[in-house]
Parts: structure tokens; sequence; C-alpha cells
């Protein structure tokens, strides 16, 4: 049962890492230039037409990448909410939590207190509901990397996981865009040994049979299918974690009794879009399940 508990935490982990950003930490220049933000708009020019045409319905350009040790995923797109909502609500550690519960195989996140706000604890586990004893518990720890006028950084890592996996991290970069809208990157990546490929391929090889991606990669025959294996699972999961980012921006126009209720609605609403690559329950069963687990994360403080 625990290497089971084990493979669907990293099942989940697969899609929620990144290393160090990419982009450099520069300040702002003497000449108001953000060296950050420039870049990361340059990379949004570049990708002007895959984010018009491409098969999400939506402008978004998904990338993954898999080594001999470590897997990764990117979201590129651009986000229906203005920088300044964004910038607020993703520099807290709070909001994170927020958007990690929507994900199906998240059982509770809850920031600390005090000197400990900025660590995540979080348990993750099977795709049905399930008690806190038997998930798999992991601490993130937040940091606010840059928070300037036109440039956000933030990520939240842990540096160990199940099996010997390790580096976890997710991180988030935006800018703000003409129009009241945003582009944003989230860049996933974990590193792993022996231990871990083996349980997730097992992983892949039985419950996680049948599933693929999003990239269409060529295959005899000269023919094409979508990706499977770990690169298949960590695109997966950069859909949902983009999904989850996007439901809860929109949920901030609800009042706030309203808002959880609207997150997992419009969570669940839009993974349907995408059915072949992440259906896994049907819609009354994710909201009570996530429901449930919502109050429990509000009403038990874990160490």
């Amino acid at each position: 049962m625990k290497q089971l508990r084990n493979i669907a935490a990293l099942a989940l982990l697969v899609m929620t890492v990144a290393p160090g950003s990419a982009l450099g930490a520069g300040q702002v220049m003497a000449n108001g230039t953000d060296p950050d933000a420039a870049q990361l708009l340059s990379l949004r020019a570049a990708m002007a037409a895959q984010l018009t045409h491409n098969e999400f319905g939506r402008p978004l350009v998904l990338e993954s990448q898999e080594d001999k040790r470590q897997v990764s995923g990117d979201v590129y797109a651009v986000i229906d909410s203005p920088f300044n909502v964004l910038s607020k609500a993703f520099a807290t550690s709070r909001t994170w939590c927020d958007v990690l519960i929507l994900h199906i195989n998240t059982k509770y996140c809850r920031p600390g207190t005090g000197a400990a706000a900025n660590l995540l604890s979080v348990r993750v586990g099977r795709k049905t509901p399930q008690e806190l004893d038997n998930t798999f518990a992991l601490q993130f720890a937040f940091r606010l990397a840059a928070a300037r006028p036109g440039y956000l950084e933030a990520r939240v890592t842990s540096p160990t996981g199940p099996l010997g996996s390790r580096d976890y991290a997710i991180e988030l970069q935006a800018v703000p865009l003409a129009g009241g809208k945003s582009f944003m990157r989230l860049h996933y990546a974990y590193s792993f040994g022996r231990a871990a490929r083996l349980a997730t391929e097992g992983y892949l090889a039985t419950g996680g049979s049948g599933k693929v991606g999003f990239t269409r990669i060529a295959v005899d025959g000269g023919k094409s299918d979508y990706v499977g294996g770990m690169r298949g699972a960590v695109e997966r999961n950069t859909m949902r974690y983009y999904l989850a980012v996007e439901s809860y921006l929109d949920s901030l126009t609800q009042p706030p009794g309203r808002q959880f209720s609207s997150r997992i609605e419009h969570w669940f609403d839009a993974t349907e879009q995408y059915r072949l690559q992440l259906h896994e329950m049907d819609r009354s069963a994710y909201l009570s399940m996530k429901q449930s687990e919502y109050a429990r994360q509000q009403a038990v403080a874990l160490d």
C-alpha cells in the first residue's frame, strides 16, 4: 500500500517541478528596461504564430523534455487577467495552496504561520477520496524571487520526494500585456534515480496505461501519435496546472463565498475540453471530493 501511495505521489509531482529560472534575476536597468521582462516578452514574440494557431483552442504553447535523470515541462500562455491581479495573487504562499488543491491528486495544502508562513504542508495521493494518514507528505518552500511593476517571478521548491526523487519545484514568471492581459511561463522539472523511474514506468504500464500527452511524435510507417510515458505524464499535469492558475484567477471576480466552488467547476469543465488526455472521473464525484478536501484543509493543521 505504501508503494502505491509513493507511485501516486510521484505521478502528481512529475508535473509540479522546476529547477532555477532559465531567465536571469536581473534588476531594472538605469534606462528603465527590465531585462527579465524583456526576455519573457521576446519569447512571446517568437511564439506568436504558435500562440495564435494551435490545437488547444487557447493562446498556449506546451513543451516538454526527458533525459536520463530529469523530466520537465513548460507552458507559455496569454492569461485573461490583469498583471497587477496576477502579481498580487501569486506573491503569497496561500494562493499556491489554492491552486495546488485543484489537482485531482492533491489531498491537502496549507501554509504555515508566523516564521513558517512560506512553508507549504502538502499531501498527495490517489484520484479518489482518501484519509490523510494514507497520503504522501511533502513540504514546499515558497520564495518570491521578483515582484516589480512589470515582472513577477515566484516559485515553490522541495529538495526531496518519494522513492529517491529530488529537486522538485514549480516556477511562475509573468509580464503585463496590453488590454488587461498577462503573459505567463510555468516551468516544471524534477530529478530522479532508478527507483523513481521504475516506479513511474510501472504505474504508466498498469494504472496509467494508454494515457497520452499533447505532443505528436513520429511512429512506425511515417505516421504520428501522441507522446506517452513520462513525457506524456508531464504534459498532462502541466496542462492541469495551467488550468488551475486560470481557474483561480477567474474565480477572483466572484464573491468570496463563491470563489472555491467557481474554481473547481471551472477547472473540471476546462479539463474536459481535453478529455483524451485529462479525463479521470465524472464531474459530480470530482466536485464532491474537492469540497470535502478543501473543508478538511481549512479545519486541520498538520505539522
